[in-house]
């Protein structure tokens, strides 16, 4: 059996909590800054988690991390 290819946008993009949660960075933040508040940027510096139910479209893309 050959080796499964990894996703490396999917892996670049995401990353696992200890606890085989995804964290994902917020979209918006890299260019049109200008007319975004300051309030706003502040807020979309934070990492957040992906959902549950969106974390099994990311299975396929990262074979060899087991999620549950």
């Amino acid at each position: 059996m050959y080796k499964l290819k990894t996703n490396r946008s999917i892996n670049k993009r995401f990353k696992i909590t200890a606890s085989k949660k995804l964290l994902k960075r917020s979209s918006s933040k890299s260019h049109l800054l200008q007319k975004k508040s300051s309030n706003r940027k502040r807020k979309l510096r934070k990492v957040s988690l992906v959902n549950v139910r969106d974390q099994y479209n990311f299975i396929n893309g990262l074979p060899y991390i087991k999620l549950n």
